[in-house]
């Protein structure tokens, strides 16, 4: 009686005799880790905008989002839309934009050759820059380049201050480039049309 007195005491044993069984929760095995995919293209905002429109009940209101989104290796694109709220807009311009993709030609990290571009009010001068001289631009336009993954180039916004109009001109000017590719296929393609003239004639 002494002994289980003593166990009972120590509080190994309880006092009807059986062994006291530790209570803890088994761990749960967790399923496999899955890392967040990146996404494939960068997005930024580059004008949002509160428009109203009168209607026969009054004014409906709405927000306009600019977006431009590109991966950095030479794809670039911008849409404008408008929604209910500030998400919506901006989640529908994004889907918009990505539709509208264009490809940059880069050469060494710059453009191919200067180029300047009018779009409505808006006039815009690109100009390829020496390796390591970066991206000399400001506004919007440093967005667009930023984006389409130019690293060495000059930049100068002329005209007026939209940034909607500024946008679409660098768009304008980027999709403008003439490569070698581009020249040897207007080039065959010329050659074909004047055969075809000449081989009418005769």
């Amino acid at each position: 009686m002494a002994e289980e007195k003593k166990l009972n005491a120590t509080g190994n044993t309880p006092a009807n005799g059986t062994e006291r069984k530790p209570h803890f929760k088994p761990r749960q095995k967790s399923g496999p880790r899955f890392e967040k995919e990146k996404e494939e293209f960068q997005q930024r905002m580059v004008d949002l905008a509160r428009v109203t429109r009168v209607m026969a009940g009054g004014k409906r209101m709405k927000f306009r989002a600019c977006m431009v989104v590109g991966d950095g290796k030479g794809r670039v694109g911008i849409a404008v839309a408008k929604g209910m709220d500030v998400s919506g807009a901006i989640t529908k311009a994004v889907v918009k934009a990505k539709k509208q993709i264009i490809h940059v030609p880069i050469v060494d990290g710059a453009i191919p050759h200067a180029i300047e571009v009018k779009y409505k009010a808006a006039k815009v001068i690109l100009k390829p820059a020496k390796k390591g001289s970066g991206i000399k631009a400001g506004g919007v336009v440093r967005i667009v380049l930023d984006l389409s993954g130019v690293k060495d180039v000059v930049a100068k916004i002329l005209g007026g201050n939209n940034k909607i109009n500024n946008v679409k001109a660098t768009i304008k000017a980027l999709s403008s480039f003439k490569t070698r590719t581009k020249i040897k296929t207007v080039v065959a393609k010329e050659a074909g049309d004047q055969a075809a003239k000449t081989n009418v004639k005769k």
